[in-house]
């Protein structure tokens, strides 16, 4: 047998358990949470309810709550990402989010699985539309042949610099054939990192990208990372 938790117009409580206390200021779950961390809902009882007294209070400040909260929760990158590309109306690729916690511009406020929460009031007002072309130009994560292709190079030209230590992942996601429990294992490579290695003067960029394919790369010089440390 079930229980009916819905709040139901002209219902008579005593007391509200948490769902009831969101059906009765027309808040979701998330809201009700960030408003109790602002102090705008008092904590309940020792039994994890709110006396009816409170929440008729509360509820006369619903819609001041409402707009205090906001309407987007802390979300992911993908969502984060998503939501930015639905309101200013323009590609935000992947990448996008972490750069613009880099830039300072949106802050991370935990984790959920491993995975990092960016803060939902800071997306609502972000207004920054240059900022955020910005941050998908520099923060763009690409796969190892999107790297190469970005710097004009060959693969095996671009294996070198990651044997070098000069280019390393930000991330890594699943490939095509792995679980979603599975490590990701596919690396990916962030574009502002890639532009920055390419304004080098240590690396005959002309050479690398003259060397025709099957050539051997002038960049199989470079001692590997471990070697370069010692």
């Amino acid at each position: 047998m079930t229980t009916d938790t819905t709040f139901k117009p002209g219902q008579a409580l005593t007391s509200y358990g948490p769902i009831q206390l969101a059906n009765r200021l027309g808040l979701t779950q998330w809201q009700v949470a960030r408003a109790r961390t602002d102090g705008l809902i008092p904590a309940p009882s020792g039994a994890g309810r709110w006396p009816a007294a409170a929440v008729d209070e509360v509820a006369e400040r619903a819609d001041a709550i409402r707009t205090a909260v906001g309407s987007v929760p802390n979300v992911g990158a993908n969502r984060a990402e998503d939501y930015l590309a639905e309101r200013f109306c323009m590609p935000v690729p992947g990448g996008t989010a972490a750069e613009l916690a880099t830039m300072g511009l949106l802050p991370v406020v935990g984790d959920y699985k491993g995975h990092t929460l960016y803060c939902g009031r800071t997306l609502e007002a972000f207004a920054d539309r240059a900022a955020l072309e910005d941050a998908a130009v520099r923060g763009r994560l690409l796969t190892r042949v999107e790297a190469a292709r970005h710097l004009t190079i060959r693969d095996c030209d671009f294996a070198h610099l990651v044997r070098a230590g000069l280019v390393t992942p930000r991330e890594r996601r699943l490939g095509p054939f792995q679980s979603r429990r599975a490590r990701p294992t596919v690396p990916l490579y962030r574009a502002g990192d890639l532009d920055a290695l390419s304004a080098l003067d240590d690396i005959d960029w002309a050479a690398v990208r003259a060397t025709p394919a099957g050539s051997h790369s002038p960049l199989a010089k470079l001692p590997t990372a471990k070697e370069a440390t010692l």
